[in-house]
């Protein structure tokens, strides 16, 4: 079977009054999340499945529209940050917040998540979604930059958690074979969102 795990479009800031932050998208966000259908409109997908958090379901609204197709939102694919009161997006933080943002830039999760925990959740949820599919479905997943990396560092066999920089709404492709193998096909495919990556929309010097 395919596994594509799709990113989140740009979410808003948000500092949550009480509990915990679960921003919407920004305008640039919609306009991202919009263009997913159309990236994926030759795979044929049998199942839409989303992380349980605000950013990750309307991403996936667009597509599940599409396809006629309702979301199952299964809570082990939601992020490290969940329980946190605050959402900054990455490229803020990388001025606001430069220790974390480093560390994450390295490869590690923030110091203050229980990672094995974050991992093994992740880990679990996978493993239920490929475990239910077909071997010939195609099983597109809503979900964040942590979880994405957690599965490429399993199925690559790599030492650190967050390896890979995953833009807004872009593509990774997992392959399942039957008998149990997997191939990372595709990581970060992000031309259909290219011109409105938030490094393409500073301005120019």
């Amino acid at each position: 079977m395919q596994l594509i795990l799709v990113r989140h479009a740009q979410p808003q800031r948000v500092l949550a009054e009480s509990g915990h932050a679960d921003p919407d998208l920004t305008a640039i966000g919609l306009e991202q999340a919009g263009r997913v259908p159309a990236a994926l409109a030759h795979h044929r997908i049998a199942r839409v499945v989303s992380s349980p958090q605000l950013r990750a379901r309307e991403t996936a609204r667009p597509t599940a529209e599409k396809l006629g197709l309702d979301i199952d939102v299964l809570d082990g694919l939601a992020e490290y940050d969940r329980d946190l009161p605050i959402y900054v997006p990455i490229e803020d933080a990388q001025q606001e917040f430069r220790e974390t943002y480093a560390r994450i830039k390295a490869g590690h999760l923030p110091e203050q998540i229980d990672g094995d925990a974050f991992i093994g959740r992740v880990r679990e949820s996978i493993a239920s979604i490929v475990a239910a599919a077909e071997h010939t479905d195609t099983v597109v997943v809503f979900a964040h930059g942590g979880v994405i990396n957690v599965l490429l560092q399993e199925v690559l066999g790599l030492a650190r958690p967050l390896t890979f920089p995953i833009d807004y709404c872009s593509i990774t492709r997992i392959l399942y074979s039957r008998t149990g193998a997997r191939t990372a096909a595709t990581v970060n495919e992000n031309g259909h969102v290219w011109d409105l990556l938030p490094r393409m929309q500073r301005p120019r010097p």
